[in-house]
């Protein structure tokens, strides 16, 4: 799928099924947190066959989501390695989905949410920032994470949104430009309207709680 200013909205319902596999899901996220593998690394990593991960690959290929990609060895030559394209995809807003797209990406989410969640403390646990008394890595504070409201309109919080990305791809840089040290940093966006209704004396909040940071970078 070719980037467009805006990001790409994937409309078509074939990919979004394909993408809300959640074997798929996780082969995605295998391939962006760990690079590119080979059907093989994928199903050992993901207590698949490789039969089955060779499937997943084709079909997540097929719409543009995964990719053939040089292999990290000479020696690797003999299988074949993907990786996750990257881009910025869009799904269609709520008040454009069939009922159809709808249950598809009802789905999809219900998977990516669990799926983040139970990423998010495997990590905080093997960096030592859980209660199991180790001593935490210095990654340990970049599990940063932030709760904040703000009072705005629809096309301000769209405004919002398209900062957020745009403050994204700032910081995106090939592999050649990545300085040592840096590690893949896992980013997640959550945003929701709150009850239509104002609450008479109450004024308008933007403050995140005193203990935590004010980035998400999660």
């Amino acid at each position: 799928m070719p980037e467009k200013p805006g990001g790409t909205e994937i409309t078509e319902l074939a990919a979004l099924k394909a993408l809300a596999q959640p074997r798929r899901q996780q082969i995605l996220q295998r391939l962006t947190l760990h690079g590119p593998a080979t059907s093989a690394i994928l199903a050992r990593a993901l207590g698949l066959n490789t039969g089955a991960t060779s499937y997943h690959l084709r079909e997540l290929a097929r719409y543009g989501f995964v990719a053939d990609t040089v292999p990290p060895r000479p020696d690797a030559r003999r299988a074949r390695w993907w990786r996750a394209v990257p881009g910025d995809r869009r799904f269609p807003p709520p008040s454009r989905r069939t009922r159809g797209v709808r249950l598809v990406m009802d789905e999809l989410n219900r998977h990516a949410y669990a799926a983040d969640l139970a990423h998010f403390e495997q990590l905080q646990r093997e960096s030592g920032t859980g209660a199991d008394g180790r001593d935490a890595d210095e990654w340990a504070d970049g599990h940063v994470y932030s709760r904040g409201a703000l009072r705005l309109t629809l096309p301000e919080l769209q405004e919002f949104f398209e900062e957020y990305i745009a403050l994204m791809n700032r910081y995106k840089r090939p592999d050649a430009g990545t300085p040592p040290g840096a590690r893949t940093v896992h980013t997640r966006l959550l945003a929701f309207p709150g009850p239509d209704r104002d609450i008479p004396g109450t004024e308008s909040s933007a403050t995140d709680d005193a203990n935590r940071r004010e980035t998400d970078a999660s």
